[in-house]
Order: C-alpha cells, then structure tokens, then sequence
C-alpha cells in the first residue's frame, strides 16, 4: 500500500514538472530549429539563428534597456527593500503587521492593475513616459523581493547579537556593519538576484511605463503580434530563460546558505 502511495506521488510529480517544463524545452528547440516557422517535428538543426538575432539592432538595443532597467532597478531595490525591513523588523507597535502588508501589496496585486496606476500617476503629473519611468516601475516590485528575503531573515535573527554589540561598546553603525550586515548579506543577496531576474522579464508593468522604448519582453510581443521573425523570437526567449534561471538558482543557493547560518 505504502509503495503504491510513492507511485502516485512521484507520477504526480512527473506530470507537473512535464506540464511546466515540457513548454519550455519545445521553445529552445525551436531557437535550434531550421525552419524559418515553428513547426514540429523539428526538420533540422541549426544554430544560424542566432547570429542574425545578435545582428538585429532592434534586438540589441532591447536587450542593453533590459539589462540597463533590471540592474538600476535592482540597486534601488536593495537599498529601499533593506532599509524598509529593519524598520519594520524593529517595530514593536500593532501597525507593524499593517506597515508590512503595504509594503508587500505592490507583488500581490495583479501586474496590469500596478501598471494601470503608475501610468495614470506619470500622467496626472505631466510625466512623459521613458527610461526612468520604465524603471520607477520596476522598483515598486523590485523593492518587495527584496524586503520579504530581507525581513524573513531578520526576524530569525536574534536580538541578544545586537544587545550584546551594544554592551561592548559597539555604536548603532557599529553594530550594523559587523554584526548585521554580515548575517543579511546572503539574504540581501538572493533578493537582489531574483529582483533582476524579475525585473529583466517583466512586461506587464513595463507596456504601461516604457512609451515608445522596447524591452525585450515588448520586442518579443510586437514581433509575435506581427508575426516576424520568430526564429529570432525563439532564441531571445532562450536567452531571456537563461539570464532569469541562472540569478535564480543562484538565489536559492544563497537562500539555502542562509538557512544554514540561522541555525
């Protein structure tokens, strides 16, 4: 009985990891695809997509706004995600949990409702729409990635480290640069690697706040909306899968480095 309950279970979880990931490796074969259509069964192999696609000047302009929006975002998350979780860890009044839903709410409402507002806000203040206000919006879920990695490892901390700082002499910048900022620094870490990874595919926010600038995300609707060049659609999809996985399995390794220190 027991062993026909471990079946069960790992189909289960065979189904599910397929339904996510099956998707996802059919698209990356696309990118090595022949045929200038997506078709299946694949009817070569070829790599020559890519180098038109590093060719597209309209690709690599999208790409460098990506990288340029996710890394700006994500220095602005960090330092408003950090500062925001030591004051709410440092709270002790009943509005604390109140003060942290708010913090949060921007990553729980959905992507359009957040964008809808930010451009109604940009437009009741006269704000053509850019790069900072491409990246105004990224920092509004950017900063949540942040704080929740950030608070969580601080309320495992325990407070007798700093007590204990303070009655050796150590001053509050003291205190922080030795012995807080060394045990936030992996959290600090992860959230800033998943905020990139965020932020580098995000297109929800971005369609309300770029205007007439193109991330990745935008490129690869218009040219699926037109229906030109999808090989070279498939292979920024490839690479947008690439530069989004590789921070997040960093981040679970730090996430996984600052579990180990807590205990």
């Amino acid at each position: 009985m027991r062993s026909n309950g471990a079946v069960l279970i790992w189909a289960a979880v065979i189904a599910i990891l397929g339904f996510l990931f099956i998707p996802i490796v059919i698209i990356i074969a696309y990118a090595f695809s022949a045929a200038p259509i997506p078709a299946w069964p694949l009817v070569g192999f070829t790599t020559h997509w890519f180098a038109d696609t590093w060719n597209d000047d309209e690709v690599r302009e999208a790409l460098l706004l990506s990288l340029e929006v996710a890394g700006l975002s994500t220095v602005v998350a960090v330092l408003l995600g950090t500062l925001a979780a030591m004051a709410v860890a440092r709270m002790r009044s009943v509005g604390r949990e109140l003060v942290s839903f708010v913090l949060v709410l921007p990553i729980a409402l959905p992507g359009i409702l957040t964008g809808m507002a930010l451009a109604s806000y940009f437009a009741f203040w006269s704000l053509n729409l850019s790069f900072w206000t491409i990246v105004a919006g990224h920092i509004t879920f950017c900063t949540v990635i942040v704080y929740n990695n950030v608070i969580a490892r601080l309320r495992r901390l325990p407070r007798s480290l700093s007590e204990a700082s303070a009655d050796l002499g150590g001053n509050a910048f003291l205190t922080f640069r030795r012995v807080m900022l060394p045990m936030m620094a992996s959290a600090i870490g992860a959230g800033a690697l998943l905020a990139f990874a965020l932020s580098f595919d995000e297109v929800i926010v971005t369609t309300f706040t770029a205007g007439a600038q193109n991330t990745l995300p935008l490129w690869i609707f218009g040219a699926i909306r037109l229906g030109q060049k999808l090989p070279e659609v498939n292979v920024v999809v490839f690479a947008i899968i690439l530069f989004t996985a590789i921070p997040v399995l960093l981040a679970q390794k730090l996430i996984g480095d600052s579990g180990r220190l807590g205990r």
